[in-house]
């Protein structure tokens, strides 16, 4: 721990804080992921700064009158005070070094801002496996290769977890009779792969890849030389690319119903899309909204059959079939209109509403390495039976591979694969030198 780091309570947090000049507040709980993932930065960035600005942790749990007449309702949360003035953004859950640095910059003049940066040492760290992903897949990967006492090290742009952290509920996985919410099930992986000797960057920008020579650059700073690397980077909600979204994306449109259902008690919401995830999440929203409009360009859904006849026996869900959106308007705050064509006519039809969730498929996370790989003609990697892909060394596992089926259980069967197949690899390593040798 950094003695350049101080703890204060809320009694402190007038003297400490709001008269103490340049000043930057991480509000951290016990047994939290994110703030875990937030500490070694923390500690790292007050080494370089603590000259110029005051580095101050409050444990929010035992500051809770402090910490909501802050507006601090989650953990971790950083603040930046310059003379008792708050400046800068409000940080919180998975907090990037890099988002930190450029606070804490608004803090300091440019020139020592550089200076400090000068300061900074690069550095490398050697791995056995080196894995680029913590969902399911990766986790699995780790879980094994870690236990066969090969030197592991996972990294990832946010917390592990991948999308199975914002589903609502698992409900198939196996050894749970009951379901499961993602969040745990992906925590519980998580601190698996730790307790075998997993090492993890989390929140991390990844500056550099050179798949070739098997090596990233982690913020920066820390190269990670690899023997062997797993892709697990996932897959992303696919844009429909219509007018507005971009530009209104969380603020009315949204990508995931468990993490903002929530919002729309009452209200009326239009889901965009006809597969699984569709009308899986429909019926999650109808928990909370009054009025659910389905627009689908389809004739019919492509959901699983048990997922359609709930959603049709529901009273709230309506569908609006061969139909496309065109544009998305918001008035004030939120998205509160959205014009649909009807693929027959061609007549534009007008939606009022209070907010739209879109499900119209993935894209696999790979845009910055995709020239590495071949890829099948939906731009998803080809691997082998080993998840081996064409490059020498690399693997891909999860949803980033060209397969028929993603689910949890099979991105958890391409890492274990994976992680298999690398295990005996390095295990014939010395025995084939041996040969050469002799």
């Amino acid at each position: 721990m950094s003695d350049r780091i101080q703890y204060i309570n809320a009694s402190e947090f007038e003297k400490e804080v709001l008269k103490s000049g340049n000043v930057v507040v991480d509000f951290y709980s016990t047994e939290c992921p994110p703030c875990e993932a937030l500490a070694t930065k923390f500690e790292a960035l007050s080494e370089i700064y603590s000259e110029d600005i005051k580095f101050i942790k409050i444990f929010r749990q035992e500051n809770k009158e402090l910490a909501l007449s802050l507006g601090v309702s989650s953990s971790p949360t950083l603040l930046f005070y310059n003379n008792g003035e708050r400046i800068g953004d409000r940080l919180t859950g998975g907090i990037k070094r890099s988002d930190i640095v450029k606070n804490l910059e608004l803090l300091i003049s440019p020139q020592r801002a550089a200076e400090l940066k000068n300061k900074i040492e690069p550095y490398s760290t050697d791995c056995d496996v080196l894995i680029i992903g913590g969902g399911p897949a990766g986790l699995a990967a780790a879980i094994y290769t870690a236990q066969a006492k090969l030197k592991t090290i996972v990294v990832d742009r946010d917390l592990p977890g991948g999308q199975v952290k914002v589903t609502h509920l698992v409900s198939n996985y196996p050894g749970f009779s009951e379901p499961i919410s993602g969040y745990m099930l992906m925590h519980h992986m998580t601190e698996q792969a730790k307790a075998a000797g997993s090492d993890f960057r989390q929140a991390v920008d990844i500056t550099e890849t050179d798949l070739i020579n098997r090596f990233i650059v982690v913020d920066g700073i820390e190269t990670i030389l690899a023997k062997k690397i797993i892709i697990a980077t996932g897959s992303s909600p696919r844009p429909l690319n219509v007018k507005g979204e971009l530009e209104y994306k969380g603020q009315g449109i949204s990508y995931c119903a468990t993490c903002d259902a929530k919002f729309y008690e009452g209200k009326h919401v239009v889901v965009i899309g006809g597969g699984n995830s569709a009308i899986e999440e429909s019926l999650f929203i109808s928990k909370f909204a009054s009025k659910i409009t389905i627009v689908h360009q389809f004739d019919k859904l492509q959901a699983n059959k048990l997922a359609q006849e709930k959603a049709f026996a529901d009273p709230k869900i309506s569908f609006m079939f061969e139909y496309e959106p065109r544009e998305f308007i918001k008035n004030g705050t939120s998205v509160n209109e959205v014009f649909v064509e009807n693929l027959n006519t061609h007549e534009l039809k007008s939606i009022s509403c209070d907010g739209v969730f879109i499900f119209a498929g993935m894209i696999p996370n790979i845009s910055e390495i995709k020239h590495y790989f071949e890829l099948d003609k939906w731009g998803y990697i080809i691997a082998d039976a080993n998840m081996k892909t064409n490059l020498d060394n690399v693997y891909a596992v999860g949803d980033v591979v060209s397969k028929q089926f993603r689910q949890i259980t099979t991105a958890v069967s391409d890492g274990t694969i994976a992680a298999i197949s690398i295990s005996k690899e390095l295990e014939m390593e010395p025995q084939a030198e041996e040969l050469i040798n002799s």
